[in-house]
């Protein structure tokens, strides 16, 4: 089936806010093995909201709207939408009666407004709102299909995930099944060139390359008459992929990152583990601490943003600072030896780079990040080449130092 995302709003058009739902919807609809060909984004105007409606209908089987179903005067995509559809809206008892105890429990005063959220194209599938008044709506058309769903995330997702993803499923013959083959230090190209004669010869299952800073990821999905059936077909690609990429394949879970997989080798180990961090600012804690049970390993972190800072919390001699810079291998040994002096940490990474858009020289070029990972007293130093804006080599300095990390702390063990 093919599903087309239509996300609705003008603030997404003026960049007031990103719009995380479509690549969220996205995500999920390919893990559902729907072909997403077409996303857009219009502004809060009935003659554009039909326009993009109708298009859609003339090109694709399920419409996914996001945004616009609340009180407001300019909340009209379900208005718009029973107009295309040539359906009239009447009141859904159930979804009043919701709102009422909504406000209820609240002590909050219902306006006059909120009843408008109760209205519901006539035939249409109602899906509950569990964490806001905006009900889901989905019109089946048979070959046709539109769901309309709330653009607070924190509705959005909980009620594509438990309500309209197991009506894709009944309305979908068979099952489609997918595993995620995620890697970790090789680059997308390398990646793939390994993977070419795989990609040349797919038809069920199907393989695809998905890139994101630091790691490529493999979806591997088959379509089946059941999921028995669907796994069989999936796991021996899955084992190819791993016997093809080794040490660099972290995971084969999808919820699974590459910071939680770090965390968990450090707890399989028991090791702590103890961060200093120089032009990334405290990105690598923050990634680390994100993860739940961090606190069992992760000890301390510190931004030693200054040479001063690295002198006095790291230790660093001044004479090294003056001979080699702060940008450099000798330093960022020093700063992993240092933290791990100071804290008495068995893991220590460091990081130190020039993370731009200023202070880059011929010798030492914006991009140019050092980084060291100290396991038991043993070193390892390593020097990257990061590219793109002050943000990118920041947060692909983060994610090779989570895989530095992984690999010497794996390396370590043998």
């Amino acid at each position: 089936m093919v599903v087309e995302i239509i996300s609705v709003g003008t603030e997404l058009l003026l960049g007031n806010i990103v719009n995380t739902n479509a690549a969220f919807l996205a995500q999920k609809c390919a893990d559902a093995g729907m072909s997403c060909y077409y996303q857009t984004v219009v502004g809060d105007n009935p003659q554009r909201i039909a326009e993009t409606i109708k298009n859609g209908l003339s090109r694709s089987d399920i419409l996914i709207l996001s945004g616009g179903l609340g009180p407001t005067q300019d909340d009209l995509t379900k208005e718009i939408t029973a107009e295309v559809l040539q359906k009239r809206l009447i009141m859904d008892d159930t979804t009043k009666d919701r709102i009422q105890d909504f406000f209820e429990k609240r002590n909050l005063e219902i306006t006059v407004n909120n009843w408008k959220q109760a209205l519901v194209p006539e035939g249409c599938i109602v899906l509950d709102n569990e964490n806001g008044t905006a009900p889901g709506i989905i019109c089946d058309e048979g070959e046709k299909t539109v769901v309309l769903l709330p653009g607070p995330p924190n509705e959005l997702i909980p009620m594509f995930e438990e309500q309209v993803i197991p009506f894709f499923r009944q309305k979908q013959p068979g099952v489609i099944y997918s595993r995620t083959v995620k890697l970790c230090g090789v680059g997308e190209s390398k990646a793939e060139t390994i993977v070419k004669d795989l990609m040349d010869t797919q038809d069920n299952p199907t393989l695809a390359p998905y890139a994101k800073t630091g790691e490529v990821h493999f979806r591997v999905t088959a379509k089946a008459e059941d999921d028995q059936e669907a796994q069989k077909l999936v796991t021996p690609l899955v084992n190819e992929l791993k016997a093809r990429f080794g040490e660099a394949v972290y995971t084969t879970d999808p919820d699974v990152t590459l910071e939680m997989s770090v965390i968990e080798l450090l707890k399989q180990n028991g090791y702590s583990l103890a961060v200093a961090e120089s032009c990334t600012g405290g990105m690598l804690s923050s990634r680390l601490i994100g993860v739940s049970g961090a606190s069992e390993v992760y000890k301390t972190g510190m931004i030693t943003y200054s040479n001063k800072s690295k002198r006095k919390f790291l230790g660093i001699k001044k004479n090294i600072l003056e001979k080699y810079g702060a940008v450099s291998e000798e330093t960022a040994e020093k700063m992993a030896k240092g933290i791990c002096d100071q804290t008495k940490a068995d893991v220590s990474i460091s990081i130190t780079g020039i993370a731009g858009p200023n202070g880059g020289t011929d010798e030492k070029p914006v991009g140019l990040v050092y980084m060291a990972c100290c396991v038991n007293g043993k070193v390892t130093v390593r020097e990257y080449h990061f590219s793109g804006n002050r943000t990118k080599i920041r947060e692909s300095a983060v994610a090779y130092a989570l895989t530095l990390i992984r690999n010497c702390v794996k390396y370590d063990k043998k």
